[in-house]
C-alpha cells in the first residue's frame, strides 16, 4: 500500500515539477535600466543590432556615415563613410565620388554584410534632393542602396533603387533584398545572387516598414500614407491587403509568425494583428508619434520610441499593456533589441545612443 501511495504521489507531482521548471523569467518580466549613453560624431536616424556582436547606427546627411559598435562594450569599432565612387561599381555615367545619407540598415543572414539605404545621393548628376512630402510625379532623384563588407568595414557593393529609400530587409534565406521607396511609392526587390533588380512592387503613398516571414515566403510592407499593410507573396509577387489602421510605420512579426505588430504614427498606438484570424487583437497608445519598433527575442515584449513624447515604452505582447515608459532623449527616432546581450538600443536624432539593460 505504501508503495502504491508513493507511485500516485510521484505521478501527481510530476506535472507540477515540470510546470515550475518552465516558469522562466521572460523579457516582459524585466525592467529597462539605463546601461550606457553613446556619444560621438553621430546623428542617428536608426540603430540596428546584428544579434551576433555588432550594433550599427545610420547617420543621415548630417554626418554621412555608418558607425558600428561592439554590442557588449558599446565601444565604437568603425566609422564607415557613405562616400562611394559609383563608376567603380559599373555605373559609368557617374563621374567622381558621391556622398549618401544613411537611413536604415539590415544585416545579411550570414552576418557578413550590412546594407543601408541612402535618403539621397550628392554629387554630379544628382540635382533634386529627396523630400518627405512627395509623389512619383515630384521628380526627386532615384538613389542607391549600399553594402558594407563587415570584414573590411568598407562599402563593397551598391544597388540602384527608387526615390528616397527608407527601410531595407533581407529574406532569411538570403535570396532577396527588399527596399521601400518613400517617394516612388514602390518596393524594390533585388536578387542577392545577381545583384540585379527582379521586381518593382507598387505599394501606394509612402511605403516604409518591412517585415519578412521566417520561411521567406511573405513580405509585409507598411503603407504609411494609408491604412494598409501589403502582404507580398515572394513566390509570384502577388499582394493581399491587411487593413491594420491609419499611418502604419514600423513592423515586427512574432517569433511564431502568428502576430504582426505595427506602430500607428499619427495616433501614437501600437497594434497587434492576428494573422491567423485576420483581425486586430489589441492596441495601446504609447505616446505621441509612435515611430520605430523592436521585439524581444522571446516575443513577450515590444519596445517603441515615441518621437514627440521623447520617451521609450515597453509593451507586454500577451495583453498589449504598457509596462514601462521612460523619458529617454529629445526626438528618439530608432530602436533595436539585441538578443546577444538582452539590451535595447535607442537612437536619439540629436546625436546619441541610449542603451538599456533588461533585468
Amino acid at each position: 500500500m505504501k508503495r502504491l501511495v508513493t507511485i500516485i504521489l510521484t505521478l501527481t507531482m510530476a506535472p507540477l515539477a515540470a510546470h515550475s521548471s518552465s516558469a522562466e523569467v521572460t523579457n516582459a518580466d524585466q525592467k529597462m535600466v539605463l546601461f550606457s549613453t553613446v556619444n560621438g560624431s553621430i546623428s542617428p536616424k536608426s540603430v540596428l543590432a546584428s544579434n551576433n556582436g555588432l550594433v550599427s547606427a545610420h547617420n543621415m546627411m548630417y554626418r554621412h556615415s555608418v558607425t558600428i559598435y561592439d554590442a557588449t562594450t558599446t565601444k565604437l569599432i568603425a566609422t564607415v563613410p557613405d562616400t562611394v565612387v559609383l563608376s567603380d561599381f559599373g555605373f559609368k555615367k557617374y563621374s567622381g565620388s558621391y556622398k549618401g545619407a544613411p537611413v536604415e540598415g539590415a544585416f545579411s543572414p550570414d552576418g557578413k554584410y550590412l546594407y543601408f539605404t541612402n535618403y539621397s545621393m550628392y554629387g554630379k548628376g544628382f540635382t533634386k534632393e529627396g523630400h518627405d512630402t512627395c509623389s512619383p510625379a515630384s521628380g526627386y532623384d532615384d538613389s542607391f542602396l549600399s553594402r558594407i563588407d563587415l570584414s573590411t568595414m568598407k562599402i563593397d557593393a551598391v544597388y540602384p533603387v527608387g526615390s528616397v529609400p527608407k527601410v531595407v530587409q533581407v529574406t532569411p534565406d538570403n535570396k532577396y533584398i527588399l527596399v521601400s521607396n518613400w517617394c516612388s511609392y514602390t518596393v524594390t526587390i533585388i536578387s542577392v545572387e545577381s545583384g540585379k533588380r527582379v521586381k518593382e512592387v507598387k505599394i501606394g503613398r509612402y511605403p516604409r516598414g518591412i517585415e519578412i516571414s521566417e520561411d521567406s515566403q511573405f513580405a509585409y510592407v507598411a503603407e504609411m500614407g494609408g491604412s494598409n499593410i501589403h502582404r507580398i507573396d515572394l513566390n509570384d509577387f502577388s499582394k493581399t491587403l491587411i487593413p491594420i489602421g491609419v499611418n502604419p510605420r514600423a513592423l515586427e512579426l512574432s517569433p511564431d509568425g502568428k502576430f504582426l505588430y505595427a506602430t500607428l504614427n499619427s495616433s501614437g498606438k501600437v497594434i497587434a494583428w492576428n494573422l491567423l484570424k485576420n483581425k486586430a487583437f489589441k492596441s495601446v497608445k504609447t505616446g505621441d508619434a509612435a515611430r520605430s519598433l523592436a521585439l524581444s527575442s522571446d516575443g513577450t515584449a515590444l519596445f517603441v520610441v515615441n518621437f514627440f513624447s521623447n520617451t521609450v515604452s515597453k509593451v507586454r505582447t500577451s495583453d498589449m499593456k504598457v509596462l514601462q515608459t521612460i523619458k529617454v532623449c529629445n526626438e528618439p527616432i530608432g530602436i533595436s533589441y539585441d538578443t546577444s546581450t538582452n539590451r535595447t538600443w535607442v537612437a536619439c536624432y540629436g546625436g546619441s545612443l541610449k542603451v538599456f539593460e533588461n533585468k
